[in-house]
């Protein structure tokens, strides 16, 4: 059974530009008692350059580079709170996965890559789309080998004979009983078997059953199926499948795929680190701040150096100095931010700091070698 996440995932309604989203999320650590020039703040974002500018201005407001919390995908590398712990009086997490957009055709999951040599454009967050392709293959097979068709009056169902297979390790797999009526196999074909179709399924297809044998296409919804993948869960690609593969239906089948995974991995790798965070000892007697959210990608114009990233809050966890702690859901952390002021006089002129410190004295390393 499909899980239901993306449909509480609220996306244009609650987005702001990172501009805006830095120095409100700074003035909201500050409204919870922090100070300036205590916070290390860290991330979580993949490894892309396009996740460069938000990193830029997390340094230009919080006056210090993040630490790094991040694997591709946007997964948190929980192993990392200790030392993360150690760089700050508090502490700030921002995690987000990210998907590229293309406001020429409104399309998800692709962003032109300036540094091609035509500026093509590419899959976005590569990673997802990766763990994506797979189950794509997967679905587009089914879709392909399950067929419709009417025999002697009746309304018949064609199931290739691998999908058919519940021995496999691994693959799409039929929920048989929202497809098919009984288990009474109707004909037998070399590479197949037909089946009565269920009466779930002739009032879905209502009056465009086809008159003769075609393809079920795309016809094949959420409940009709479900994946078995093995993956190695050591690496980040396998962290990815863990998250998503019980709503990967749900995924594929959404008119926005690379979205959807983006908007759920978000919502896994926030309720796990959580939990991480809420346990970790080297966290205790600090102020955290933990929020998690989606980073829109907008692909930049021919003139234009960066992305104009955009930040989706999903959820906030908030703890003090005592290990008192509260989650903000996505509607109350999304207020909460646009009541902090845009302004902030504690922000660093990056250009000027660089300048500095090509201007001081050189320092000559000495090292004794035996």
């Amino acid at each position: 059974m499909p899980i239901n996440y993306i449909s509480n995932f609220h996306i244009d309604n609650v987005a702001m530009r990172y501009s805006d989203f830095a120095p409100r999320l700074f003035n909201y650590c500050l409204s919870l008692g922090m100070k300036a020039n205590n916070i290390m703040p860290s991330r979580a974002f993949c490894s892309d350059e396009n996740q460069g500018f938000p990193i830029i201005l997390i340094a230009k407001h919080f006056a210090t580079f993040p630490f790094n919390h991040g694997r591709v995908g946007g997964v948190v590398a929980t192993d990392r709170h200790g030392p993360h712990a150690q760089h700050g009086k508090d502490v700030v997490l921002i995690q987000a996965s990210h998907v590229g957009y293309n406001s020429a055709n409104n399309e998800f999951g692709l962003y032109r890559r300036l540094q091609t040599e035509k500026h093509e454009f590419s899959e976005d967050c590569g990673a997802i789309c990766g763990v994506l392709h797979w189950y794509k293959e997967e679905y587009d097979f089914a879709c392909q080998h399950i067929a419709l068709n009417i025999e002697n009056g009746q309304k018949i169902i064609i199931i290739d004979n691998q999908l058919l297979n519940t021995d496999r390790e691994q693959g799409i797999f039929l929920n048989l009983d929202k497809l098919i009526n009984n288990t009474v196999i109707k004909h037998t074909y070399s590479t197949a078997k037909a089946f009565q179709a269920s009466d779930e399924l002739i009032k879905l297809v209502n009056t465009n059953w086809p008159d003769k044998k075609s393809a079920f296409n795309r016809r094949l919804l959420p409940e009709h199926f479900y994946f078995k993948h093995n993956t190695d869960n050591t690496l980040a690609s396998g962290i990815l499948n863990h998250n998503l593969i019980k709503s990967m239906p749900e995924i594929i089948c959404s008119q926005s795929p690379e979205l959807s995974a983006a908007q759920i991995n978000t919502q896994i790798e926030f309720d796990r680190t959580y939990r991480t965070i809420i346990k970790e000892k080297a966290y205790r007697g600090k102020k955290i701040v933990f929020i998690s959210g989606l980073h829109i990608d907008i692909s930049p114009d021919e003139d234009q150096l960066f992305p104009l990233t955009k930040f989706i809050p999903w959820a906030a966890y908030i703890q003090d100095e005592n290990g008192e702690g509260y989650t903000l859901e996505q509607q109350d952390i999304y207020l909460a931010l646009k009541q902090q002021s845009k302004e902030n006089p504690h922000k660093i002129d990056l250009t000027k700091a660089i300048h500095q410190m090509e201007k001081q004295a050189e320092i000559k390393l000495q090292v004794d070698i035996d």
